[in-house]
């Protein structure tokens, strides 16, 4: 059985948006880092993962995904606006962006191989 739709992949994409949600809302001194990543590359490397995770896990279209997300994209910048220990950034918006389709781009990769492992 393909590991799309299964419990255990949609806890593991409940865990990493709330996760994500934490770690934008922690104030900027103590939120977590990846090695010397910058600001825009984690959250590329984070919305491309909660793009794949959430097609995973969920029998949805590609453009409600993106929306979804595009929607907790901007949630957690109005968040970090209203926060006084972070700062809100358009940008971030647009390296959220980015990774949603690069995410998608995954799943439709890992489309295309389900279908090429089920015809051989």
């Amino acid at each position: 059985m393909p590991a799309q739709y299964s419990r255990s992949i949609r806890i593991v994409f409940w865990v990493a948006l709330i996760g994500s949600y934490i770690a934008a809302i922690l104030p900027q001194e103590i939120a977590p880092t990846i090695g010397n990543l910058s600001d825009k590359t984690l959250h590329f490397i984070t919305f491309a993962l909660l793009g794949l995770l959430l097609m995973l896990s969920y029998r949805i279209k590609w453009w409600q995904g993106s929306f979804y997300l595009l929607f907790y994209a901007v949630f957690i910048e109005l968040t970090q606006y209203c926060t006084p220990t972070r700062c809100a950034e358009g940008l971030d918006v647009v390296a959220d962006a980015i990774g949603i389709v690069i995410g998608l781009v995954f799943y439709a990769g890992y489309k295309k191989l389900e279908a090429i492992c089920e015809n051989s």
